[in-house]
């Protein structure tokens, strides 16, 4: 796959060129996948390019191409040495029994490199969207008469939590102030951490700021561009999944702190010219910054705010239910809170409902038992 830093985007389109590189990588490694799978699986591919956004058409080829490295090594149901080589009638006598074995071998595994022994582990929620990548190949190959059964209806069932049965992480009002006096003030931070901050703090409480006011998805933040905003205007633009447009209307902490940002700290992109010429936020290279830089970064911040260690930190998604739950114990219809975040569905921002601030405690104030 070409770099990122070598691709020249020739862009008739009203989206940015940063939004087209993503999904022109993205394409890329989906074709790369493709390419080591077998090749009677050309149709399932045309038929997963039509059904999925390309990120989630990587995540299933990489579940699958997964599968078939695991019947490769773990069992005798094929002779090949790579994905690639297996026969269509070696998957055809592939049964239920066999999915569900795997499926309980992706609970815990484990994988030998020369660097060690790393150790995986797969809770339901991500086992169920693994087995549900491999149910759309079966379910595919039967219907297009490449295997003799559907055999998806043996697969084992495997229980997600109800809604609102798990605690949703999200910071309170008195941590948001303590993460936010952190980035301001560096206090909390190492002696290392300072030396950076020195040159970042800016940068960061801007990015800070820009998860807690709108929700923002941790890609959607990486994606911005200088060119999103139009401060005449009071609005910048975001892109959202599934490739929809929001403008959205700048708060005036949010004007400050970006306005701050890009008149005294933004450094100097790598190339005038270049893919991150117009990225928002760059890195101490001049390059737009990464996803998991951005995350590190929460991470610290949020960690500060908690009193726990620097991994144990919440990530972006966090930040985005602080959001919710900030906006829903203010008193604002999930209505607009769904179309603030962009939920698909009410029921997910009802979830942020039901976990207000403060509910439990005041529910047992009424139970207290000692005499005043």
């Amino acid at each position: 796959m070409a770099d990122a830093r070598d691709i020249r985007i020739h862009n008739k389109s009203d989206k940015p060129d940063n939004i087209v590189l993503k999904e022109t990588l993205t394409e890329e490694q989906c074709a790369g996948i493709e390419a080591e799978l077998p090749a009677f699986l050309r149709g399932f591919f045309v038929y997963l390019k039509a059904s999925l956004l390309p990120l989630s058409r990587l995540a299933y080829l990489r579940d699958i191409r997964f599968f078939l490295n695991y019947l490769i090594a773990g069992t005798d149901l094929t002779a090949a040495g790579k994905p690639r080589e297996i026969k269509q009638g070696e998957l055809a006598a592939v049964t239920a029994a066999d999915v569900n074995i795997y499926l309980d071998y992706l609970r815990k595994y484990k994988v030998e490199r020369d660097d060690g022994v790393y150790i995986y582990h797969n809770d339901n929620k991500s086992l169920a969207r693994k087995r549900s990548s491999i149910s759309v190949l079966f379910k595919y190959l039967y219907r297009d008469g490449l295997i003799g059964k559907n055999i998806t209806d043996g697969f084992d069932p495997i229980r997600l939590p109800k809604a609102g049965d798990k605690e949703i992480k999200h910071l309170e009002e008195n941590e948001i102030m303590l993460m936010l006096d952190a980035v301001s003030s560096a206090e909390g931070l190492t002696k290392k951490e300072k030396q950076y901050w020195e040159k970042t703090k800016l940068r960061d409480r801007a990015m800070l700021l820009l998860f807690l006011t709108y929700g923002l998805r941790l890609s959607e933040l990486q994606q911005l561009n200088t060119g999103s905003f139009n401060f005449g205007r009071g609005e910048f633009k975001i892109y959202r999944k599934r490739g929809k447009e929001a403008m959205m209307p700048i708060s005036d902490t949010v004007f400050r702190a970006v306005r701050a940002y890009l008149d005294t700290e933004r450094p100097a992109p790598l190339s005038p010219d270049g893919p991150d010429a117009d990225a928002l936020f760059l890195s101490l290279q001049g390059r737009r910054m990464t996803e998991r830089q951005i995350r590190q970064i929460v991470k610290k911040y949020t960690s500060i705010a908690l009193g726990i260690g620097r991994d144990e930190g919440y990530s972006p998604h966090k930040l985005r239910a602080t959001t919710a739950t900030s906006l829903i114990e203010r008193g604002n219809s999930i209505y607009d809170v769904q179309e603030l975040l962009s939920h698909d569905n009410i029921t997910t921002t009802q979830l942020y409902a039901a976990h207000r601030k403060g509910a439990k405690r005041e529910l047992i104030k009424d139970l207290e038992w000692d005499e005043k």
